[in-house]
């Protein structure tokens, strides 16, 4: 009885941790999507009233230099784009 017991609990514990698992998943890939649509509404932004914003900052001008720095950098800076690519790419929407 107390091996069931023991394998029934283990079980349960085992269900609990991927439930929270599961919990901060969805937590990080809310946040995740929350940043990338703020990002996006920071560079139209940006476009339409300038570079310089109150609460976004210079968005456009980092973006530009982030490029600048991945294309200076040749091979080493198009895998690097191609890792985060496929980081956002293979990513399932919360």
């Amino acid at each position: 009885m107390n091996i069931a017991r023991s394998s029934n609990h283990r079980t349960c514990l085992g269900r609990f941790r991927n439930e929270r698992i599961d919990t901060i998943k969805e937590w990080v890939g809310a946040l995740t999507e929350l940043a990338l649509m703020l990002l996006a509404l920071a560079i139209v932004l940006s476009l339409l009233v300038g570079a310089n914003l109150p609460f976004f900052g210079a968005v456009t001008a980092n973006i530009m230099g982030w490029v600048k720095d991945m294309g200076a950098n040749g091979l080493v800076g198009l895998i690097t784009l191609g890792i985060i690519l496929w980081l956002f790419s293979s990513r399932k929407m919360a």
